[in-house]
């Protein structure tokens, strides 16, 4: 007598991590060939787009808003200082912290590398109504909030 294996399969075109993945994927080559044309990649992207938010961030704090190891954000920050895009500065109050800050050339970058990032959004959005647009933005948000 056999035993059937019960049906554990999951096709890739009915997982939402899969779809959400390729989803990412696609939208990350998109912007990170957008931003080379202004001299960026998609890697330095999440750590300006948190300083144009907010500068005088700890490396901790951009971190934790960017969602990447500590590591990773040391190697960063290395790669925006030597582009002249970010300087530490000593945290007034640790003397084993910096404050992350925009330089003139991080600050200039603002409008073109947002610019940037709303045409990609707008391109990757554009086969939805504006209704699904809100309706998709809510869903992913609450997703990501339960997480």
């Amino acid at each position: 007598m056999s035993k059937e294996a019960p049906n554990n399969k999951l096709p890739r075109h009915t997982s939402f991590g899969w779809l959400i993945a390729v989803l990412g994927g696609q939208m990350a080559n998109g912007l990170d060939s957008r931003l080379k044309e202004i001299g960026l990649h998609i890697g330095l992207w999440p750590t300006l787009f948190a300083l144009w938010e907010e500068e005088g961030l700890t490396q901790t704090e951009l971190a934790h808003r960017c969602q990447t190891a500590h590591y990773t954000t040391t190697r960063v920050l290395d790669s925006l200082e030597k582009l002249d895009l970010v300087e530490r500065r000593a945290h007034p109050t640790s003397r084993r912290a910096f404050q992350i800050f925009l330089t003139e050339k991080g600050r200039s970058l603002e409008a073109e590398g947002t610019s940037r990032a709303n045409e990609c959004n707008q391109e990757f959005l554009s086969a939805l109504t504006p209704e699904e647009n809100d309706e998709l933005h809510k869903l992913v948000a609450k997703i990501i909030k339960q997480s």
